[in-house]
């Protein structure tokens, strides 16, 4: 937003890390088991705030849809950028996808002028720190159940499941005994039983794996042969293939690879952005109800980015990155408590196992099909003409007016960022008499922050709703309604996998799960929380451990922050994207200092909190005087680094936000 209006984006000077890739990939090896690997290694590495630049032999064996794969990614590993050089194989890649023959040497010959050209060697650069990563030590593997960097070997899928089931939620498990992990259900529709580990949502989805031709060639060879050999993916199992372009459609159905993944219920649903984002819509009210009455831990299984916790169904505990061939694969197990290089996928037509291994494609394979993947004339006669075959699109009324005539809409309204604006930016005041609004661990996503998925009917954005008169089934979703503050506000913490330490817990350790919080040892939700604390004009502290947020680059998780009350955050350490975001919106990011915690500081959300030194004069990378004030009257005061990065974020701060920041600009 202020991008538009002209403010620049500031970043610091990052490191630089370089990863070297050496040797080549084994067969059957596909680049999403590479990128997860990257993943897990870079996030052990703490790259974040840093640029990483893959070199030498390997990275140049790799085509530059694998590169691709591997620097989408990005984001899941914590970097500011994955960059890889250009070379002889991106020019070709260019040619390939339609770029004229004079765009091509063009981009060349601007690479080689400025010797950026090729991919560097060992030694060749002088880079912060280096990694390295063998591409022969690479397995097929997914990710999960909560976070794209906790990969899994393929063979441990079930005792990772195991493990993952029988181990506390404060470990990050599932809290359950290990003797209910057979446990089936009846879901009192058409005779169809549910367990623990059944896969419910199998999506071949996003721009990481579907714009790699490699990987969905894979996908519709494995499921051509499974289609052969009389398997069938399980008729309760949501599936459902949403490439990233058009063109991948076009190669697909010239492959004859289309109609076996149509068989298996992997149809079309749409072009983007689908289930890894929450867009995969509801499961059957039967197998709903079956799963919150019984407290299943099913499993989706998605080709996506991210997999953190209710980001792709809030009823689904366990959800697992993995190629699209894998995707397929375990549709037809319809479990993921599977170890799939021993266990069969099922029984063909005779009642033969049916293995992996003879499903999987081989190298050659995919090769002999990739060259009507890299058709020029598919990509220019695709995207020469974007309003082709655009129907419902170009019917649509866009008006011709300056602004938009917005209707009354509780999809859109005027937010309240610029209320009691002024030209003159208020003083910038010091934090008495603070309460926490939320004690939360590590690793708390965007998602958990300010969810994108659907809500049910007695959240506070469900209540909000229904007293505007809108019926349950419209209710649509959070990522739908980022138009509209009052949802939004209502939606922040709001995810139904957060889990507020100031909460009691009960005997095996768990604490309720959602967006609850406590107001004088009364739970409550943390928006009525807010409320009663704003009437008090008692200014609010979120308190985190590490990596608070991590995943999107969602802007509201910052904004619904704000709205709440919220003055602080405080935490061990931030993802770089939301921290500059909170700087942006006037919430001060706080982080601890060496091994301090609000765990060894026992704080309970009883305590009251007041920091000085927050003024006009504030000052990048300053240290603040927090005093903790406990019930008792006993205090303690700790010193907190000041996660205002450069000066102009200081200068933003002071603002009140980036937003007033630019409106002062642009009036005076």
């Amino acid at each position: 937003e202020a991008a538009m209006l002209g403010q620049p984006v500031y970043i610091l000077t990052p490191d630089v890390v370089g990863v070297e890739l050496t040797g080549s990939l084994p067969e059957g090896v596909t680049a999403t088991d590479l990128v997860l690997a990257v993943t897990e290694m870079l996030r052990r590495q703490k790259v974040v705030g840093s640029f990483v630049e893959f070199f030498g032999e390997g990275t140049a064996s790799l085509s530059v849809t694998d590169r691709a794969t591997i620097a989408n990614m990005a984001p899941e590993y914590g970097a500011t950028m994955g960059y890889f050089p250009v070379d002889a194989k991106t020019v070709e890649y260019m040619r390939s996808t339609g770029r004229s023959e004079e765009e091509c040497e063009w981009f060349e010959a601007w690479f080689r002028s400025q010797k950026l050209f090729g991919i560097p060697s060992a030694g060749d650069i002088d880079y912060t720190r280096v990694l390295r990563l063998a591409l022969g030590d690479i397995v097929p593997s997914l990710a999960g159940p909560k976070r794209p960097q906790d990969r899994i070997a393929l063979p441990d899928m079930r005792t990772s499941f195991a493990r993952q089931f029988a181990q506390s939620t404060a470990d990050g498990g599932f809290g359950r005994s290990a003797g209910e992990l057979s446990k089936r259900v009846g879901s009192g529709r058409d005779g169809i039983d549910l367990g623990h580990g059944d896969v419910l949502i199998a999506a071949i989805t996003s721009c990481t794996n579907t714009s790699n031709p490699a990987v969905m060639l894979a996908a519709g060879l494995l499921a051509k042969k499974a289609v052969a050999r009389g398997l069938a993916v399980a008729p309760h199992i949501k599936t459902s293939l949403a490439p990233g372009s058009r063109v991948v459609t076009d190669y697909l159905s010239a492959a004859g690879l289309l109609e076996p993944l149509q068989q298996l219920g992997f149809a079309l649903a749409g072009y983007g952005c689908t289930t890894c984002i929450g867009n995969a819509g509801d499961l059957a009210d039967a197998f709903n109800d079956a799963i919150t009455a019984e407290h299943l831990v099913v499993a989706a299984v998605l080709s996506g980015n991210r997999n953190f916790e209710a980001r792709i169904h809030p009823n689904i505990r366990a959800n697992y990155l993995a190629s699209p061939p894998l995707v397929v694969a375990f549709a037809l197990a319809g479990r993921c408590n599977i170890d799939l290089t021993t266990e069969p996928l099922g029984t063909d037509r005779d009642g033969v196992p049916v293995f992996l291994r003879e499903l999987w494609p081989s190298s050659d394979e995919i090769a002999e099909l990739l060259p009507l993947a890299t058709r020029p004339s598919d990509y220019q006669a695709r995207y020469r003409d974007l309003s082709r075959d655009q129907d419902l699109w170009n019917a649509i009324d866009g008006g011709d007016g300056d602004v938009y005539a917005w209707p009354e809409s509780t999809y859109i309204a005027e937010p309240p960022f610029f209320d009691r604006f002024s030209l003159e930016p208020p003083p910038v005041t010091p934090i008495e008499g603070g309460r926490a609004l939320l004690l939360l661990g590590d690793s708390v996503t965007t998602d958990h922050i300010s969810p994108a998925g659907a809500f049910g009917e007695q959240t506070p954005a469900g209540q909000w709703l229904r007293a505007q008169g809108v019926e349950r089934k419209a209710f649509n979703s959070y990522g739908s309604r980022r138009g509209h503050h009052d949802v939004m506000i209502r939606g922040t913490f709001a995810n139904v996998r957060v889990r507020n330490m100031m909460l009691p817990a009960d005997e095996s350790g768990a604490r309720p799960e959602g967006g609850f919080t406590l107001v004088d040892g009364r739970q409550t939700t943390v928006f009525d929380a807010a409320e009663h604390w704003r009437e008090q004009n008692v200014p609010l502290l979120v308190f985190a451990g590490e990596e608070y947020g991590t995943g999107s680059s969602r802007d509201w998780a910052a904004k619904g922050a704000a709205l709440l009350g919220v003055r602080a955050v405080v935490a061990r350490s931030f993802e770089r994207i939301h921290r500059s975001n909170l700087v942006g919106m006037g919430v001060l990011p706080l982080q601890f200092l060496g091994e301090e915690s609000w765990q060894s500081l026992e704080i309970d959300g009883s305590e009251t909190f007041h920091l000085a030194g927050v003024d006009g004069a504030l000052e990048p990378r300053a240290r603040l005087q927090l005093t903790v004030e406990r019930s008792n009257g006993q205090r303690r005061q700790i010193e907190l680094l000041v996660r205002i990065d450069t000066p102009i974020e200081a200068t933003y701060y002071r603002h009140g936000g980036i937003l007033p920041f630019v409106l002062r600009q642009l009036l005076t």
